[in-house]
């Protein structure tokens, strides 16, 4: 008769659970803190795709973007010491991303975008139909950056980042009720420019959170 293996106790168990994405980025701060450089390229590893997506977002151009999510790490790189904990570790980061690209179209200017209704295809059938869709929504992602910029900054994050309304207003640096009040009328100022294209680009907006 085989012996009973005796059950793990929930100490041991506690530690052979693999590590959460916030406890591998506590990690890799300390690494990089205690001198080892590796721990660095771990987190860009983890989280430049992310930086990289709400540059182009910000910028709606590859190489601006990358440009941009490269300054971002360097600054990131430069503040891990003064990381504390005291926020998620992605929460601390994005906000340094999103006050990097406020920044930059400050002193560069908004990047000229086009909203010509032209670009946006009259109804078709069939195949052409998908494409009508994502040219109605790209037209929406571009009115998005023409907005001001309280109202840019809290529909990218929110919706276009699919953070809930707690984190992005820590990303953010503003109250619930704040973001809750900027969402709103960045949506009413978001329908009113979409309108004027198309009435279905306006559809494609989400509602109150």
């Amino acid at each position: 008769m085989q012996p009973v293996r005796p059950a793990l106790c929930p100490m041991l168990r506690a530690k052979e659970r693999p590590m959460g994405k916030e406890d591998q980025d506590a990690d890799c701060v300390a690494r990089v803190v205690a001198g080892d450089i590796s721990g660095f390229e771990a987190i860009v590893q983890r989280w430049q795709h992310r930086v990289l997506i709400l540059a182009w977002r910000f910028c709606r151009d590859r190489a601006t973007a990358e440009d941009m999510a490269q300054e971002v790490f360097l600054k990131v790189f430069r503040s891990l010491a003064l990381f504390r904990g005291d926020s998620a570790f992605s929460t601390w980061l994005m906000s340094i991303a999103l006050n990097t690209f406020r920044s930059r179209l400050r002193a560069e200017g908004q990047p000229l975008l086009s909203l010509d209704p032209d670009r946006l295809l009259a109804p078709t059938p069939g195949a052409l139909r998908g494409l009508e869709e994502r040219q109605r929504a790209e037209a929406v992602r571009r009115a998005v950056l023409t907005l001001p910029k309280r109202y840019r900054d809290a529909i990218l994050v929110y919706y276009f980042e699919e953070k809930d309304l707690a984190e992005s207003a820590r990303i953010l640096a503003v109250a619930e009720g704040t973001l809750k009040a900027q969402l709103h009328r960045g949506r009413e100022l978001l329908r009113r420019r979409c309108a004027n294209l198309d009435p279905l680009a306006a559809g494609v907006i989400k509602e109150e959170p």
